[in-house]
């Protein structure tokens, strides 16, 4: 963890992204251990929610227990890769809201262009969490940001696969207070501006497209 980077290096998750970075690893493989891994890192980025006190009753005796505070958090998947991740992390908080930021890359200018955005109209109480696989040049990842602060969001969390000094470098220079979850930083991106030594187009290798 480095500042408001924190990288993931617990042992499961390193060896289930080694498998899916793998060229000849299957696209129904790839899905399965990006939910695995989604999972994983749920588990971490939300290792600090706030807990409360509540009575319940137990088979045996009344008690005071532990339960989530607030209100449930949002997973807000960048389309269309960001949805690989949400599967595994509704896994273990299934009763998370959903928005969809749909984004794409402008292959001439390499800005994020919207096409798409719905999220639940409380939202701005909730934590959110933005998930996107690959965190590259970090222009998606600003402008996903900057679509849920728009409107009143000031608990925002982001969750990716891979990242790169550069795209953290620029997320940071405009979002210094908003925390990246992420499995690797990979070495850096190349002249088109993918992820070194990486694993590919996630998109792609999650649906079977080129």
């Amino acid at each position: 963890m480095t500042g408001q980077v924190h990288h993931v290096t617990h042992p499961l998750v390193q060896h289930k992204l080694t498998l899916m970075r793998e060229a000849s690893c299957p696209s129904g493989d790839f899905r399965r251990l990006l939910g695995e891994i989604s999972m994983l890192l749920c588990y971490e980025v939300t290792r600090d929610l706030p807990l409360e006190q509540t009575p319940i009753s137990t088979p045996l005796e009344p008690m005071m227990a532990p339960r989530i505070a607030g209100r449930k958090l949002v997973l807000a998947p960048v389309l269309r890769a960001g949805l690989g991740m949400l599967d595994g992390m509704l896994a273990l908080v299934p009763a998370a809201r959903v928005a969809h930021v749909g984004l794409y890359r402008d292959p001439a200018t390499l800005q994020a262009v919207e096409y798409y955005f719905k999220a639940p109209p409380d939202v701005a109480e909730r934590l959110v969490l933005i998930l996107d696989p690959m965190f590259a040049t970090g222009h998606s990842a600003v402008a996903a940001v900057d679509r849920f602060k728009a409107r009143g969001c000031r608990d925002i969390r982001f969750v990716s696969l891979l990242a790169v000094p550069e795209g953290l470098a620029h997320f940071h220079a405009h979002h210094p207070d908003v925390p990246v979850w992420t499995a690797a930083i990979d070495r850096q991106l190349d002249d088109h501006s993918y992820i070194r030594p990486g694993l590919g187009d996630a998109g792609d290798r999650m649906w079977g497209t080129k």
